[in-house]
């Protein structure tokens, strides 16, 4: 069962997603907070497995209660409710550490099925949103010159790349003729090793390393042990 927090400051909005989510068979909502600060108390005290995080509320707004949740809790899984998908507060969102975002006027099977991929830490952008969300960050960051990520394996690094092209955890092992799980343990390790909160944040290393070109293609990297 995947447990759920909802947090909105519109009653009305809550109560649907509380009820299209529990319909699934395969959710829960154990919380609902009506703005940030609430929503900080109930991720403490329930541990849920997804938080879907309104931006715009009263008293703590959406961004600075991710940061507050994700500073008690690093690895929770935070999808940003938005009205307007443009809203610069998502960039900021995505910095912060929240795994995607929806758009509150989203098809309902969307947000079902972005709740199970955020259970199972899959990425919540499409390639095309993943770009514009990359090209954003590395635009706000000093640039350096590329360098490898220090310490990954050779494994880890091939899979980092292809997480930077956006490609999915299935598309991964694909691409690469593994299992899915083995993936999934690639991407943990390389996520732990660079202190990373999720894939958006992984996606930045990989281009601003040098992993992935321009034109979001992997760059193949020279073999012969791990990295360093």
């Amino acid at each position: 069962m995947i447990r759920v927090l909802v947090a909105d400051d519109q009653a009305l909005v809550r109560a649907g997603v509380r009820m299209l989510l529990q319909a699934t068979g395969d959710m829960e909502v154990v919380g609902e907070a009506e703005d940030g600060a609430e929503a900080v108390r109930l991720a403490e005290r329930h541990l849920p497995d997804v938080i879907l995080m309104d931006l715009r509320m009263p008293r703590v707004d959406g961004l600075e209660a991710i940061k507050r949740v994700l500073a008690a809790r690093p690895g929770a899984r935070i999808v940003v409710l938005t009205t307007f998908a443009e809203d610069g507060n998502v960039y900021a969102a995505l910095r912060a550490g929240a795994v995607g975002f929806l758009v509150k006027d989203d098809e309902p099977e969307r947000m079902v099925d972005a709740v199970r991929r955020a259970a199972a830490g899959e990425q919540l952008l499409a390639p095309s949103v993943l770009r514009r969300v990359v090209e954003r960050f590395l635009a706000a960051e000093e640039q350096a010159a590329p360098a490898a990520p220090p310490g990954l394996t050779e494994r880890e690094v091939e899979v980092l790349a292809l997480v930077g092209t956006g490609l999915s955890n299935a598309e991964i092992a694909e691409e690469l003729h593994v299992g899915v799980t083995t993936v999934k343990t690639h991407i943990a390790a390389a996520m732990e090793k660079l202190g990373l909160r999720n894939r958006i944040q992984a996606a930045v290393v990989a281009h601003r390393t040098g992993l992935v070109d321009a034109s979001f293609r992997p760059v193949r990297q020279p073999r012969g042990g791990a990295v360093t």
